[in-house]
């Protein structure tokens, strides 16, 4: 495992102080020396990056998903070592890491596929009019084309789907642009693996160097370099509300401002209604218990907030859930910061007015950074008068909301910020009686949910995985799922040109055979 910096493809040991990962269960050092990139390098990664792009933004799209391909052949051929690797960084699981490396590896693949067909470039052909009246129309004709190099922040929830080369990184080398990773700290070793094998990868299919770059770093001052530099396009950033705010503040004071697709965080309100609670009370407290402690917690579609009306059924779903957590043991967060984080924030929650404990987990002392779910309750009023009831707290918790009335219920979602993810539970004659309100949730999420839980995401063409501020910082995009690509691209229209100067997307014949909108008709003509 190579643990120096990654500029195109020379490893780079910068001289300032090493770090090394830690294992969370446990507190003890891992194996490797990493070394803090220098602002130097941080120049050198961009302009390599800038240098690539000349290139690599005209490279065939077989090639390109060649490429892609090829990275999640060589993570795969990694082999156990990842997965272990990754399981002492992160505390997660076997199992959850092997199948989010399936989703990494898929979601490459997904992307190649997307790039192979082309039709993405949304080709518009407006042909000329030469005897149009009172004026003649001059031919106009348009595509997406990609923007230049991005700057990825590695997440600590997602080690290798949100991470080296994660949804971000697959989306962006798919849309033409080079990629320089800000490695996330706490999992140095599972970047540097990954990292190495999209070089294989690059360098297999001859790409420019520059093509992608890897830089760690401890602390910030990478980070704000890498937004900082004239030469980087695009940020994205995955992680919480402060971190997010901290690059978009950076990023438009910039002489050129430039977008910074952050997810910032979400408490996924999950609208209980009450004859799904009298009619389903146990199986609905099950799978939302499960949903609540997945991972501990740490999923950036946790369900924080439950919210519901005054019942009998609500009152038999309480008990249930209480029961149904209270078998439910702690879990490795995954890190120090986190799990201190985690504990400090749900036990505040507790002291605030009106707020009390319903159900816990069961505590694991044997190991070390473990976070004990909590489920706590309040009531409508209070929560409608207590901002901080709305924020969110990162792990295995999440607080059930008692309206009085229908009216309450409905003041309690409006008072909502943006989400990533909005739930209704209900049957049918829930679904007449409350339609106002299913409808107002369309609103405030991105992704909405009928009698389903809103942890897990799938990587489809029609998953929009972002929503309104402050769940992220533009709600038009969505950063998992082929829709992903929009973000580095933008739309460019060539006017009365040769066919043999324009793009081959554009061009009249059709030589790539994707389709496109030809005088307002979509074909392939």
């Amino acid at each position: 495992m190579e643990t120096g910096n990654l500029i195109g493809y020379q490893y780079i040991k910068s001289e300032g102080k090493a770090f090394k990962a830690i294992d969370p269960s446990s507190g003890s050092e891992l194996p490797g020396d990493f070394y803090p990139a220098s602002l130097a390098d941080a120049d050198a990664a961009l302009t390599l990056a800038e240098k690539a792009f000349a290139v690599y933004r005209n490279t065939d799209s077989k090639t390109k998903a060649a490429f892609l391909r090829s990275i999640a052949e060589e993570i795969m051929a990694i082999g156990d070592e990842l997965i272990e690797r990754a399981m002492s960084e992160s505390g997660l699981p076997q199992a959850r890491l092997q199948g989010e490396r399936g989703r990494t590896t898929g979601q490459l693949n997904l992307f190649a596929d997307l790039v192979e067909e082309g039709s993405w470039v949304d080709a518009v052909i407006d042909n000329a009019l030469p005897d149009r009246q009172p004026a003649a129309r001059p031919d106009i004709r348009k595509m997406l084309i990609p923007v230049g190099p991005v700057v990825v922040f590695g997440a600590s929830n997602f080690p290798l789907a949100f991470s080296v080369a994660g949804g971000d990184t697959a989306s962006a080398l798919a849309a033409g642009c080079p990629v320089v990773v800000k490695a996330h700290p706490a999992h140095p070793g599972t970047s540097a693996l990954v990292a190495e094998a999209i070089k294989k990868a690059a360098q297999k299919h001859n790409l420019p160097e520059g093509v992608f770059s890897i830089l760690y770093d401890d602390g910030f001052a990478i980070g704000e370099a890498l937004v900082k530099h004239p030469k980087t396009k695009i940020v994205t950033f995955t992680g919480s509300y402060k971190g997010g705010m901290a690059l978009l503040k950076l990023a438009q004071q910039r002489e050129a401002p430039i977008p910074v697709f952050a997810e910032m965080g979400s408490i996924n309100p999950v609208i209980l209604l009450p004859d799904a609670l009298e009619n389903r009370y146990a199986q609905i407290a099950e799978q939302y218990a499960a949903s609540i402690t997945l991972g501990a917690g740490q999923f950036c579609t946790n369900p924080g907030v439950l919210i519901a009306m005054k019942s009998d059924g609500l009152n038999k779903f309480k008990n249930a859930l209480n029961e149904a957590i209270g078998k439910i043991g702690s879990s490795t967060m995954l890190a120090h910061g986190i799990c201190k984080n985690y504990s400090q924030l749900s036990e505040e929650v507790l002291t605030e007015e009106g707020v009390s404990a319903i159900g816990r987990g069961n505590l694991n002392n044997d190991k070390t950074n473990q976070a004990q779910p909590l489920i706590a309750e309040v009531s409508a009023s209070s929560f409608l008068v207590n901002p901080k009831l709305r924020e969110e707290v990162f792990g295995p918790y999440s607080l059930l909301v008692v309206a009085d009335y229908e009216v309450q219920l409905q003041q309690v979602v409006d008072a909502l910020h943006g989400q990533l993810t909005a739930s209704i539970v209900a049957d049918e004659a829930d679904l007449k009686k409350y339609s106002s309100l299913i409808q107002s949730i369309t609103g405030i999420a991105g992704r909405v949910m009928l009698n389903n839980v809103p942890t897990g995401v799938e990587v489809v063409h029609a998953m929009q995985h972002g929503g309104p501020f402050p769940a992220t910082s533009d709600s038009r995009f969505t950063s998992v799922g082929t829709g992903a690509i929009k973000r580095f691209v933008r739309p460019v229209s060539w006017q009365n040109w040769s066919n043999d100067l324009l793009p081959d997307e554009l061009k009249d014949g059709n030589p790539l055979n994707i389709w496109r909108l030809v005088d307002n008709n979509w074909n392939k003509n």
